[in-house]
């Protein structure tokens, strides 16, 4: 007979459950529930199975057995939607928890490749409980809507003047990019990918370090054509001469940034911004990008303020830090999260899992390190660098890795139940933050549509 605790807590064999219809049903419905398989060497389930067969198909026993939820992935999430909030109430305060102004990593900069990897994680985990790929294409692409609809209405200038409460509609000036149209093309491509290739996948790995990697080689090629497509278009594509219009005491004042090369990395030349400029035009681009906070801009640096005398004159043009080529170098962010699901769900000891985990989290960061301080690829979250997506995707490895050694192994889990909490609570936590805000009453449009916004990247969760 079971211990009774781990009965509760899921520490069982079996991993489906035996209806009385005689249907066999995966417990995994929720995102965050793992299957656990039997050892290879235990015989109790042979003996179980053939007990069943005696009884015969109008006796099937009823046996509820839970599977084992894996409190890291609560806490993970957790940890992430507090440093949504506190870069988001603190980083107009302190400087230097904000987005960096180029290149570097800061806190703020976290935050986003931490929600691409949890939502890669979500994905493999979420999709399991959907059978059939035509309902699971329906389900993607009308979710991937809901966000570019929410993303465009939220982040579009629909509140010109939020403070006054003056609304309305400026498609002259409509912003096509943000942050929840980057997670829904994230989340659309590779969700599809995971979908399309369920029913080629092998139930068992093959022996081996990489055979995690052969069995979802269509994830990995997928990742692998958004890095191309990224680092092709960067290096190769000729940025010319390029032109923007500012107002001034009504009058409007026409300036030319002289570019004529490619491979630029820097706030002026590089193809990130050409692109968006070419494809939604310089008017539908985000107006207050953080490069002003930049010593050769502002007098003021790391804060924004006024303008030096003598600032470049691409200090002062709009620049899209989510702009289309910078998305799709992003989706190389949510296939690794989708990795770490894999491993997860394949392997079921936890060295298994962690030497899978830890190696890929260090080897990322080496290369980003390297990269970085070589000056071949600075980490630059305005871009996207490649860089980057190594540095940032390495360091939530290495926190998951962190989380599961301390929560799931050592057992350290009342240490992280206030995180795993808000991760299993997300949307209660979002709605206390509004009520302050509410009594608080300053600035009310503009922190309600901010906390509204968050609240709807948990959604994706």
């Amino acid at each position: 007979m079971e211990d009774p605790k781990k009965l509760e807590e899921g520490y069982v064999n079996n991993n489906t459950t035996i209806k009385e219809e005689g249907q066999k049903t995966d417990k995994n419905g929720g995102g965050d529930v793992i299957e656990i398989d039997p050892p290879a060497n235990d015989t109790r389930n042979g003996a179980f199975d053939k007990s069943v067969d005696q009884k015969g198909e109008d006796e099937q026993p009823l046996v509820k057995q839970k599977s084992k939820r894996v409190a890291t992935l609560d806490a993970f999430r957790g940890l992430t939607i507090v440093l949504m909030i506190l870069v988001d109430d603190a980083g107009g305060a302190y400087a230097r928890i904000d987005h960096s102004p180029w290149n570097g990593c800061t806190l703020a900069d976290f935050v986003m490749p931490f929600v691409l990897f949890i939502v890669g994680v979500a994905i493999a985990l979420a999709l399991k409980k959907v059978p059939k790929i035509k309902d699971a294409v329906k389900k993607i692409l009308l979710r991937t809507i809901k966000l570019l609809f929410w993303g465009i209405l939220l982040q579009g200038r629909y509140s010109h003047a939020p403070a006054d409460l003056v609304y309305g509609v400026d498609m002259k000036k409509i912003r096509w990019c943000g942050i929840l149209q980057r997670i829904a093309l994230v989340y659309m491509v590779v969700a599809l990918i995971e979908t399309f290739t369920t029913k080629g996948r092998p139930t068992t790995l093959k022996p081996g370090h990489f055979s995690i990697f052969t069995a979802y080689r269509w994830q990995w090629i997928g990742g692998f054509l958004s890095f191309l497509i990224y680092m092709i278009t960067t290096f190769a594509l000729y940025v010319p001469d390029w032109s923007f219009v500012l107002q001034h005491e009504k009058e409007a004042h026409k300036y030319t940034v002289k570019c004529g090369m490619r491979g630029h990395l820097g706030p002026a030349c590089n193809a990130v911004g050409y692109v968006d400029r070419q494809v939604w035009g310089i008017n539908h681009l985000y107006s207050q990008p953080v490069w002003r906070r930049l010593k050769a801009c502002t007098l003021s640096y790391p804060n924004y303020g006024p303008l030096r005398e003598n600032a470049p004159i691409w200090c002062q043009p709009p620049f899209e830090p989510e702009g289309l080529l910078s998305s799709i170098s992003a989706i190389l962010s949510g296939t690794i999260g989708i990795h770490y699901a894999h491993v997860l769900i394949h392997f079921k000891e936890h060295s298994e899992r962690l030497k899978h985990w830890v190696s890929m989290g260090f080897g990322l960061l080496v290369i980003a390190i390297i990269l970085h301080f070589t000056d071949a690829i600075p980490i630059n979250k305005q871009l996207y660098s490649f860089s980057y997506v190594c540095f940032t995707a390495g360091a939530a490895g290495i926190v998951f890795s962190a989380f599961y050694i301390l929560i799931d192994v050592w057992g350290f889990r009342k240490t992280f139940l206030l995180l795993e909490w808000i991760g299993m609570n997300a949307m209660l936590v979002l709605c206390f933050k509004l009520i302050v805000y509410l009594l608080q009453m300053r600035n009310f449009p503009t922190h309600f549509f901010s906390i509204f916004e968050i609240y709807l990247w948990i959604i994706i969760f």
